[in-house]
């Protein structure tokens, strides 16, 4: 059996290895340049690869092709192996058929690299055999074919859903759905939904979806899925919430976990991470380390020791009293939101990227709060300039990270904060976020 992966970055060189275990034929193709860590290791294993170009040859031979989540999926090579037939797969779609280990899986647009983080730090916390995989740390396949969890929990995205057919966690969570990489969906919110709904979509009742009961477009798809549905929310305070269902639920700075008719409560001042959203992050981990017999105690001290992920609302350093903070995992404007509502000192905003279709007139009411100044951060800024020019005092184009910085330091006064929250994708000018991150984080402490 011929198997061709395109991609030769983690998720692919994951899924040769395991494709080789699984005596699988294998070949690599990668139209870019496979960076030389991972040449390494393909020539270790002795896979066949190749890059810089797709040999349709090659390529249109295989019985199986596993496709990296970020080739779109009407790339040309694409197009031609549909046509001749192949299956197309995801790295997560062929690792999950190789292994028995129960699987928490997280998707969401907003949250699911912190409560991927946070259910991992309180399992492993449980002591349980656990991985994490998917679209944070090593790849899904590698871990498969490398190491022998009973439990994985795995951060996936509507990219990595895209290609998964017969995927079916044990447990599902969707942190929320809102506008993002609509340029990916033909600019079709439902066609973005769509694909986060796959996570569910091979549930049965003996499996669970935790879900955003305070999302709207969640609240429209619900009925697609057939697992047993676990609600968190921030937003109902009705006291007879947790009497109609089991689920997690704040009212006045408590937090209630009901599973199974047993209900436990916690006050959120506890919790490592501030903002309403991470209430819901914790909520989802607490509820599915509940769910698989986690003593509260530990559960208790996991998020209450909990430090989150870098890149994501990041305290950098305070420098004569202005708060720093990196906030570059912020590629759409929901996350961006959640940012500016946790910021509770006058703040000047490093902002930009390249746009996915961004809607901004949903940061208003937070900018008009909270920002003083804005600083844009991007190669084209006609859309945030048009948007907030008429509602700070200060609006400025920068053309790098590290003028960006130096502009943000001279407007900021005694107990301000400087945020980098850019709402957008990261491709103009960096690498990725966390490049984007890396640069910030760079130029703060070059002041």
């Amino acid at each position: 059996m011929k198997l061709v992966i395109l991609g030769g970055g983690e998720s692919g060189v994951g899924a040769a290895i395991l494709g080789k275990a699984k005596a699988y034929e294998v070949f690599v193709s990668d139209f870019g340049a496979i960076t030389q860590n991972y040449k390494d290791i393909l020539l270790k294993h002795k896979l066949d690869f190749e890059e810089g170009k797709h040999t349709e040859e090659k390529i249109l031979q295989a019985h199986l092709v596993v496709k990296s989540p970020g080739i779109p999926c009407d790339a040309a090579i694409i197009k031609l192996i549909r046509a001749k037939g192949i299956k197309i797969v995801s790295e997560i779609e062929f690792a999950a058929a190789y292994t028995k280990a129960f699987i928490v899986a997280i998707t969401g647009c907003n949250g699911k690299t912190t409560t991927t983080l946070l259910t991992y730090h309180i399992l492993k916390k449980a002591g349980l055999n656990v991985g994490m995989a998917g679209n944070i740390g090593q790849s899904f396949a590698l871990q498969v074919a490398t190491c022998d969890f009973d439990y994985y929990v795995l951060e996936i995205s509507s990219f990595q859903l895209d290609d998964c057919y017969d995927f079916n966690p044990q447990i599902a969570i969707i942190t929320n759905i809102s506008e993002d990489h609509l340029n990916r969906y033909q600019y079709k919110m439902q066609n973005y939904i769509d694909a986060k709904m796959k996570i569910t979509q091979n549930q049965s009742a003996n499996d669970i979806l935790i879900y955003d009961a305070d999302d709207d477009y969640l609240k429209l798809e619900l009925h697609k899925s057939k697992a047993q549905k676990y609600p968190f929310t921030v937003l109902n305070n009705s006291a007879d919430f947790l009497d109609k269902t089991d689920g997690a639920q704040l009212i006045d700075h408590i937090i209630t976990i009901k599973i199974k008719q047993e209900k436990y409560t916690m006050e959120n001042s506890i919790l490592a991470l501030t903002g309403k959203h991470n209430i819901k992050n914790a909520m989802a981990a607490a509820m599915t380390s509940t769910l698989l017999k986690v003593r509260k105690e530990t559960i208790r001290e996991s998020l209450e020791d909990f430090e989150g992920a870098e890149h994501r609302l990041e305290k950098v350093l305070k420098i004569s009293n202005v708060q720093y903070i990196n906030d570059s995992k912020a590629t759409n404007v929901n996350a961006t939101f959640y940012a500016l509502e946790c910021m509770d000192t006058p703040t000047i905003w490093i902002v930009g990227g390249v746009d996915k279709g961004n809607d901004y007139t949903t940061l208003l009411p937070m900018v008009r709060e909270h920002v003083k100044a804005i600083i844009c951060l991007g190669i084209d800024n006609k859309k945030l300039l048009e948007t907030f020019g008429n509602v700070v005092d200060f609006i400025i184009e920068t053309a790098g990270m590290e003028e960006a910085v130096k502009v943000a330091h001279k407007l900021a006064e005694n107990n301000d904060t400087v945020l980098l929250s850019p709402a957008c994708a990261s491709f103009d000018l960096f690498k990725n976020y966390e490049d984007r991150g890396q640069q910030f984080k760079e130029a703060v402490r070059n002041l």
